[in-house]
């Protein structure tokens, strides 16, 4: 049987998430509402009544669903100033990055990856049959090495695609316009994730009717507390929205995520006083945590912020210890980014929670 595998498929190596709640709860022996989840930069105040209402009462389950999600892509027209038609809904926007290499990665190209950043585009890069190239980070604050990135394009002429992601996951930096449109200059299709946009107030999308090789991302999953229902988007130049459509599944946005979507759009009033709680939450937190001498956080505009640990401690035994008190952080040594934790922002109480089991380490 394994003959028949793809040779490569061996070779890759998996996207590692965060365990289900559920799962996580019944290891630790502690009741689901006792936990503190702060390890997949989900929002705590979860969807908005109106998306919930809406998942409650609709009565089509049984009918497919729009396979052009026409009436989500409207709304989301007029809440981000750019045409329905240069918008692509997809489950998720992981799914969106897989049309994208789909649509552009013949194998043996290139993507141009950033890290530390999200961890999916080498996976699904190497998924479609393209080359990595890691451009890292500046270790001190982990912006852009803007240079370097344009070295790697020129070295590599089957580079096809930058992922570029601002604020950036894990550390929450944001990368300035002028960097942006700078590396808009070079010959590859630019995928900017803003992922975390609306905790920083920026909105990049209209620019994809300026730049031919921009393609902006999105996501309900993080300020709209839809991440279970998975519904993610990508705005894009008219050419490329229009070739996505030859890739993209028939029914890839189910009923329930398509209206929940929709009513969270209608309820934005609701859901950006979620997001106000959340950073003036993160604010306080990175105030206060300064108390705690053997951990440092860096500058955050999304809703987590990133920790270094030191004193002696390692991100290890510090995510574990929290563990056990029911209090779940993301560990990211394994992943290259050696003693630092990424904290989701919780409520105010998960937080002080948080801040006196750390203090007492």
């Amino acid at each position: 049987m394994k003959k028949l595998f793809r040779s490569d498929i061996d070779r890759l190596t998996p996207y590692k998430p965060v365990a289900p709640f559920d799962v996580l709860a019944e290891e630790l022996g502690i009741p689901p509402e006792k936990i503190v989840k702060l390890d997949a930069n989900e929002n705590p105040y979860g969807a908005s009544p109106k998306a919930r209402a809406a998942i409650a009462n609709f009565p089509f389950t049984h009918i497919y669903p729009d396979p052009a999600a026409r009436h989500l892509r409207a709304a989301l027209s007029d809440y981000l100033s750019v045409p329905a038609e240069n918008i692509i809904v997809g489950s998720g926007a992981d799914e969106v990055i897989d049309m994208l290499l789909r649509l552009f990665i013949n194998p043996g190209d290139a993507i141009i990856n950033t890290p530390p950043t999200f961890g999916i585009y080498p996976i699904a890069g190497r998924l479609n049959r393209a080359q990595v190239i890691d451009v890292p980070r500046h270790p001190d604050d982990f912006s852009l090495d803007i240079p370097a990135i344009e070295q790697a394009v020129a070295d590599n002429p089957h580079a096809k695609i930058l992922f570029l992601t601002s604020p950036n996951n894990p550390d929450g930096g944001i990368t300035p316009l002028a960097d942006l449109k700078r590396l808009l200059a070079l010959p590859v299709i630019v995928v900017w994730d803003e992922a975390y946009a609306e905790f920083c107030g920026q909105n990049t999308a209209p620019l994809t009717l300026e730049y031919p090789n921009l393609v902006v991302l999105r996501t309900f999953s993080k300020w709209a507390g839809l991440a279970g229902l998975r519904v993610g988007y990508g705005i894009f130049p008219a050419p490329i929205a229009e070739m996505m459509w030859r890739v993209k599944s028939p029914y890839n946005v189910n009923v329930l995520a398509q209206e929940a979507a929709l009513a969270s759009l209608r309820d934005l009033d609701y859901l950006m006083d979620t997001v106000r709680k959340i950073v003036a939450t993160r604010d306080d937190f990175q105030q206060q945590v300064k108390s705690i001498g053997w951990l440092k956080t860096y500058p955050s505009h999304s809703n987590f912020v990133l920790a270094k640990v030191g004193g002696g401690r390692t991100a290890e035994a510090v995510q574990e210890t929290l563990k056990r008190q029911g209090i779940l952080v993301r560990n990211y040594t394994p992943s290259g980014l050696h003693g630092h934790l990424r904290i989701a922002i919780g409520k105010p109480e998960d937080m002080a929670r948080l801040l006196e089991t750390l203090a007492g380490m």
